[in-house]
């Protein structure tokens, strides 16, 4: 039987078996990894080159961008060079190296869609404390923590993982090296230290889960205090993007990882795969965009200042 050191390659999950399926989801796959590049693209330049939005909250939505940039081009590009030349191998470097940095940049997503709940508290709940709470140092801090805690996360996981002996094929059960998929090949009962880094991050999660929670019952509850209308509909219009987008995420991850068993099966976790790594990097530009009109205005400003350059 091979063991971590014999294996210098995996296989991952093909796409589709035939080779016109392959192409069709070579360049469908293509197409939704140029959409979510041109819509966090966009609120990464309006946000960094519109003075307007130089506050804490298009801070960490630019951080936000710059981390789905990330996510969907560590999982997407090998898939989509696996699909266009008809092969399923990932050298062991590179599976390692996908692993790691897939892992880094979700948990650092959750972290800074945590801070973001926090944000919209102080800002709706303690508007006269917003200046001291949230100044650049703060938000600056945050951030650096969020990446710290995605990037500890992460190497943990994956030297943990990597370090296990692989017992069985060579064969990843999805389309991107994924830990629980790359468990399934260890030695039976090798994993039990994972197994436990598992379980304490599943607890930070819930943890961050509730947290979010209560910042938002919090804030819903100072909002329907409020006496004035445009003042409720201006807090709802900042809130329920940052809503729909941990809702997105929270959903997607917890129906890939806790899902019954009955109905586990490789066609269903490779649906599921996609939909949680393309479909929140894909959606949060939109989400963002639709709601927000200090966005739109700083997107139609940088439109209209290049083509004004181009005449």
């Amino acid at each position: 039987m091979p063991n971590s050191s014999s294996i210098s390659q995996f296989l991952l999950l093909a796409l589709a078996d035939t080779r016109q399926l392959q192409l069709l989801h070579f360049w469908l796959l293509l197409g939704i990894y140029l959409a979510a590049l041109l819509g966090n693209g966009l609120i990464s330049t309006a946000v960094a080159c519109h003075h307007r939005l130089h506050t804490p909250m298009y801070f960490f939505l630019l951080n936000l961008a710059l981390l789905d940039l990330g996510c969907i081009s560590t999982t997407l590009p090998k898939a989509m060079a696996n699909a266009l030349w008809d092969t399923r191998h990932i050298s062991y470097s590179a599976c390692v190296a996908q692993t790691f940095l897939f892992v880094f940049l979700m948990s650092a997503e959750y972290s800074i869609l945590t801070i973001m709940s926090y944000d919209r508290y102080v800002a709706i709940c303690k508007p006269l404390h917003y200046g001291t709470l949230m100044d650049s140092r703060a938000c600056a801090t945050m951030a650096a923590a969020a990446w710290g805690t995605g990037l500890l996360h992460a190497l943990l996981h994956t030297i943990s993982t990597f370090s296990q002996p692989l017992c069985r094929d060579k064969a990843v059960n999805q389309f991107f090296c994924e830990i629980p998929q790359i468990l399934k090949l260890s030695c039976s009962g090798s994993y039990l230290r994972e197994f436990g880094l598992i379980i304490f991050s599943a607890s930070v999660f819930v943890a961050c889960f509730v947290f979010i929670v209560v910042s938002y019952v919090q804030i819903f509850r100072a909002v329907l205090r409020m006496a004035s209308e445009q003042g409720r509909r201006k807090a709802f219009s900042t809130c329920l993007p940052h809503l729909s987008v941990v809702s997105l995420f929270v959903t997607t991850v917890m129906f890939a990882y806790l899902k019954p068993p009955s109905i586990c099966s490789p066609s269903l976790d490779l649906m599921v795969a996609v939909i949680y790594t393309v479909v929140p990097p894909l959606m949060n530009p939109l989400i963002y965009s639709m709601r927000n009109q200090e966005l739109k205005d700083a997107l139609r400003k940088l439109f209209g200042d290049i083509l004004f350059q181009h005449r």
